[in-house]
């Protein structure tokens, strides 16, 4: 009998800031995506990861030099 996976873990670092358009500069999870995380299956969570990983990269970039809160 094989294990169940465990659940994806938030990304949630405890440094909430949500900057205009509610991301939040911890994490890079929009407001609903943190709402609804408990909620998310593994393939949600995953796709929202890859969503707060292309937000990251555009923030660095946009703002080079500045790291990203908690990082």
């Amino acid at each position: 009998m094989e294990a169940e996976p465990l659940p994806i873990a938030s990304p949630c670092i405890r440094i909430c800031c949500l900057d205009d358009h509610d991301v939040c500069l911890g994490c890079f999870r929009t407001l609903d995506e943190i709402r609804n995380w408990q909620a998310s299956d593994s393939a949600v969570r995953t796709q929202v990861l890859q969503c707060c990983e292309q937000r990251r990269k555009a923030h660095d970039e946009k703002f080079p030099g500045l790291s990203s809160l908690g990082t």
